[in-house]
């Protein structure tokens, strides 16, 4: 599992390479990409379906990518895309279309419907994340205006 973990951060890492990240964050989207995988495998260990596994690492991806986002005060984006990198169902892409062109219908529905399971699980998982970090911004921000209403 080590050996996994350590390969998905090494995988974002190069990834947010590509994406031209600012070298003083590319450890940090190492660090996502490599939690969000250890939460998806220890979902895996404690006998969760693979949807559910999937929803749980993108939650927790987000999160992170969340938390990043404000210590560092830059985009959420910048640790969300390349972190989300393991989830992303691209293999379940790559079958729906060796399915089609092999004419296998049953199969390419299969894959079609299961990809956008992940597909759907992963933006419902940003979404949830994205709503609480909005409703805590606002809720400080309503504080921050409550209080200077009173000094002023």
């Amino acid at each position: 599992m080590i050996i996994k973990v350590i390969g998905a951060f090494l995988a974002i890492f190069m990834f947010a390479i590509l994406l031209e990240t600012p070298k003083k964050y590319l450890w940090c989207a190492g660090v996502v990409g490599a939690v969000g995988w250890l939460s998806y495998l220890i979902s895996e260990l404690a006998g969760l379906t693979e949807l559910v596994a999937i929803f749980i690492s993108a939650i927790t991806i987000s999160l992170v990518s969340h938390v990043f986002a404000r210590i560092f005060k830059v985009p959420v984006t910048l640790f969300l895309i390349p972190g989300i990198l393991p989830t992303v169902p691209g293999a379940g892409m790559y079958r729906i279309v060796y399915y089609i062109l092999e004419g296998d219908k049953a199969m390419t529905s299969h894959y079609l419907i299961t990809t956008l399971e992940t597909a759907g699980a992963i933006a419902i998982a940003i979404f949830i994340m994205d709503s609480i970090f909005r409703l805590f911004l606002r809720e400080k921000r309503e504080k921050k205006i409550a209080q200077k209403g009173k000094i002023v």
